[in-house]
């Protein structure tokens, strides 16, 4: 074979490699977008921000791009999104506390048209120490929350099957949630005492949480442990990773992470209970994308918050030294399992595109940043009042 040949050979190969690139760019050009993946982003979970034809109709056309930055009507219809969810926030916050006081101050008016001599003082008192106030307490909840989730999802036509349509979970990622959920749980404890420590210097207190004198009577402590260990988890699950993270997830599933996790922790109008929260619903919103289901998220809640309760009580019948010693010894399995998480598991990454499409575009709404607003000056107030 002489060099002729060789160079004839080379020759057909580059003109069949221009014909190839040259069928695949064709491709390319008249290929849809994923409608369930629009932005190409390998790291989210398609499946649970659903169709972006919703807010993009245009991606059904074949030579249909998504810009980087996102155009009036698109930016728009985001923006109901996030005005959806910053809506559900304020009307969960002030309706659980109307709630609560309008039948508070009914009760009184009735307490008080019964019993002539008693003052409004001691009448509040009694309902606070009895189990009335646990009973109001979690009526308002349970309505301001279910309401508000069904609500929500009715708004941003997020089908209520979607809560509880788990995928790929299984009873040992339920113990191994639980178990990382545990070291998060000390871990910010750790943190919120630090933090507690510095304003402790200058007179304050994070801890604004008043229970001195709450639901004392045996029926009122039953019911705020069912409420807590059980209705609570359930409930806010349903509106925080429920409705809020898949309105919040429409076009940037990582800023609706950390998004409900701030409005998860900052309900709660204390510092401490901020910290866990937020660091806790980060996983929760983690999890529930993952396995594209509330289910986990409840799971885990309720074993955190059951965790709190109890060793209140294993302390007592065991003593300090062994509770702190099976607390840490737990612990220290969660922390291992939550390194071994994070090796398979990541927090969905930000395209450009969907960077500006997050908190650009959310704090352009403003419910959105009316409900962040309310609820830090709310928070500050309860704290340096």
């Amino acid at each position: 074979m002489n060099e002729e040949y060789y160079r004839a050979e080379i020759s057909l190969l580059n003109n069949e490699i221009y014909r190839l690139n040259r069928k695949i760019a064709e491709e390319q050009k008249n290929k849809s977008p994923d409608k369930m993946n629009p932005f190409d982003n390998p790291t989210e979970y398609p499946e649970f921000s659903g169709d972006y034809s919703d807010i993009m109709p245009e991606l059904d056309a074949p030579d249909c791009k998504i810009p980087l930055e996102p155009e009036l009507a698109e930016r728009r219809k985001i923006r109901r999104f996030y005005s959806v969810g910053g809506w559900c926030v304020l009307g969960q916050f002030f309706i659980s506390n109307l709630l609560t006081y309008a039948i508070i101050y009914i009760l009184r008016m009735i307490i008080g048209s019964m019993n002539g001599d008693a003052d409004a003082e001691t009448i509040f008192s009694y309902i606070e120490g009895s189990s009335i106030f646990a009973g109001i307490n979690t009526i308002a909840f349970i309505i301001s929350n279910i309401g508000f989730a069904f609500m929500g999802m009715k708004l941003a036509h997020i089908p209520k099957s979607q809560l509880v349509r788990t995928r790929n979970f299984s009873f040992g990622k339920a113990l191994q949630y639980c178990l990382i959920a545990f070291f998060l749980w000390e871990f910010s404890a750790i943190v919120a005492g630090a933090i507690d420590s510095i304003f402790v210097q200058y007179g304050y207190t994070t801890d604004v949480m008043e229970m001195d004198g709450i639901a004392v009577t045996g029926t009122g402590w039953a019911i705020m442990t069912v409420y807590t260990c059980i209705i609570a988890p359930i409930t806010e699950e349903m509106f925080f990773r429920g409705m809020l993270l898949r309105t919040f997830s429409r076009s940037n599933q990582r800023f609706a992470v950390f998004a409900t996790a701030f409005f998860f922790g900052i309900s709660h109008h204390n510092i401490p209970q901020f910290t866990l929260a937020f660091i806790m619903g980060v996983f929760l919103a983690h999890i529930t994308l993952k396995h594209n289901s509330i289910l986990p998220a409840v799971i885990v809640h309720i074993f955190v918050n059951t965790s709190s309760t109890l060793m209140a009580y294993v302390e007592e019948f065991a003593g300090y030294i062994f509770t702190s010693m099976l607390i840490m010894v737990i612990a220290v399995m969660g922390f291992f399992l939550l390194f071994i998480f994070r090796e398979n598991n990541r927090i969905p990454a930000t395209t450009p595109a969907q960077s500006r499409r997050g908190i650009t575009v959310a704090r352009s709404s403003v419910m959105f940043m009316l409900s962040v607003f309310i609820q830090v000056i709310y928070t500050v107030l309860l704290i340096f009042m």
